[in-house]
Order: C-alpha cells, then sequence, then structure tokens
C-alpha cells in the first residue's frame, strides 16, 4: 500500500482543486492510501523561524511528508504561477537545508482552471521547484483540466464522464511511476 498525500493548492472550501482531490481521495483504489495534507495552518515560510524549536504546524507538516510515498500536487494558477500557499509549503517542506522531507519522493501534478488552458503555467511553474527538490516528476499523462467549473455538480460529484476516465488513466499512471521509483529509492540504499 502507497502512501500518497496530496497537496490542494487553494485554501478556499468550495474550490476545484479541493473537489478534485476529495475525488481522488474517495476512489478507493488498490494499493493506494491518499490523504490531503491540511496547508492552512502553516505559516509563511521566515527562515529566522528555524529555530531549534521551529513552529508546530512546520514540524507536523514535515512528518506528514516524510511518511508519504509519494506526493500528488492539485492546483489552481494564479496570475499565470502557483498560488502562494502551495509554494509556501514548498518552501517549510524542504527546509531547512539538508532536511527536505520532499527529497527523492515521486510526485504528481494536476492542474485546474475555469479557463481553457486547464492552469498550464502553474503546471510548469511547479514542475520547475519539483526537479529542484529533486522530486521525480511523472511526465505523461500531463493533467490540465480546463473549463474545470463544468465538471463537478452541484453536490461535488464529478459528472463530466471524459474527466473520469482521464483522470483513472493518469492515476493508474502515477501508481505505476510510484512504484519504479520506489524500487529505484531502494536500491539505491542497498
Amino acid at each position: 500500500m502507497y502512501k500518497i498525500g496530496i497537496l490542494v493548492g487553494s485554501l478556499r472550501k468550495a474550490s476545484l482543486t479541493l473537489k478534485m482531490a476529495q475525488y481522488i481521495q474517495g476512489e478507493n483504489l488498490p494499493d493506494l492510501d491518499f490523504e490531503i495534507i491540511d496547508l492552512s495552518r502553516l505559516p509563511i515560510y521566515n527562515e529566522d523561524l528555524e529555530t531549534e524549536e521551529p513552529p508546530q504546524s512546520w514540524q507536523e507538516f514535515r512528518k506528514h511528508i516524510k511518511n508519504k510515498d509519494a506526493i500528488l500536487f492539485i492546483t489552481p494558477e494564479y496570475n499565470r504561477s502557483v498560488p502562494a500557499v502551495l509554494k509556501n509549503a514548498i518552501d517549510v517542506g524542504s527546509a531547512p537545508h539538508g532536511h527536505n522531507a520532499f527529497e527523492g519522493k515521486p510526485a504528481g501534478i494536476i492542474s485546474l482552471s475555469p479557463g481553457k488552458m486547464g492552469a498550464f503555467g502553474a503546471n510548469h511553474h511547479l514542475r520547475q521547484s519539483l526537479v529542484f527538490l529533486d522530486m521525480p516528476v511523472m511526465q505523461q499523462p500531463e493533467a490540465y483540466i480546463g473549463n474545470s467549473e463544468t465538471i463537478f455538480d452541484t453536490d461535488n460529484r464529478l459528472v463530466t464522464e471524459s474527466t473520469r476516465t482521464f483522470i483513472s488513466q493518469f492515476i493508474i499512471a502515477f501508481a505505476g511511476w510510484i512504484k519504479l521509483h520506489s524500487m529505484n529509492v531502494f536500491l539505491l540504499k542497498q
């Protein structure tokens, strides 16, 4: 069973990214245990707080990340880039220097947007940060979901058949990606 942390790039309770995260978490897929990790309590990263006793929420977040086999990022796009809450989580989890909680963890990215481009800019900005964090990021299939305000009904169910099929294919590919890179990490430790 692979433990996968989901980091959602929006704090809004009715966000499309949170709806997608909840949909994926609720799919009960064999060998995959998804957990949405709350980012709302993380203070903005400030190296001055990186003392013998950093903020408790930072410590808990880092422990959550370290205890996961992989991370799935689900993000909207703000001003053609990654939302501040997600960038802050990356900064908190990758610090202090030499203690990057994300290091070596396989990653996947799903970006959603009411616009037609499916948060393409945020997806690619996020990839750039994850490469620096030494996270092998799944290249294919890429997941840019445009017009995403139309894919959920009023009860937050994913109703677009083509999107459900695509997300299913994405998660199957992501499971294979995790398995491949988990084996690589195991072999490197031998």
